[in-house]
């Protein structure tokens, strides 16, 4: 399955979970709006890399195709996803680095596409 494809199951998946428990998703979503949008003193783009180097951490496949989207129309370069994906490494070791590989694979997959 391409990252395209993933990430597109993956927002299908989460429309449908939407639905089926709409007050905790919409609690959810109130507290991500919370954090990614308070006027503390990470802008949204950072936050999107420490969201990312989570995602990869934790070898969340979804969640790496959702924050490498974002951080794609938030203006992030290959090289800052690679500084990010090189921290993994750091702190993650060979786990780390083979989802860090997936990440720059997503990443490339959805730059190319515009």
């Amino acid at each position: 399955m391409s990252w395209t494809e993933k990430l597109d199951a993956t927002k299908a998946q989460l429309r449908a979970l939407n639905k089926t428990i709409p007050d905790a998703t919409r609690a959810f979503g109130g507290l991500t709006k919370a954090v990614k949008e308070s006027a503390g003193p990470l802008d949204f783009k950072t936050k999107e890399y420490v969201a990312l180097g989570i995602a990869v951490a934790t070898g969340c496949e979804s969640c790496i195709a959702l924050h490498v989207d974002t951080l794609l129309r938030a203006g992030a370069s290959r090289a800052e996803v690679g500084d990010v994906l090189a921290m993994n490494l750091q702190m993650g070791g060979g786990p780390a680095m083979m989802y860090a590989a997936k990440a720059l694979e997503c990443y490339d997959e959805f730059a190319a596409r515009g």
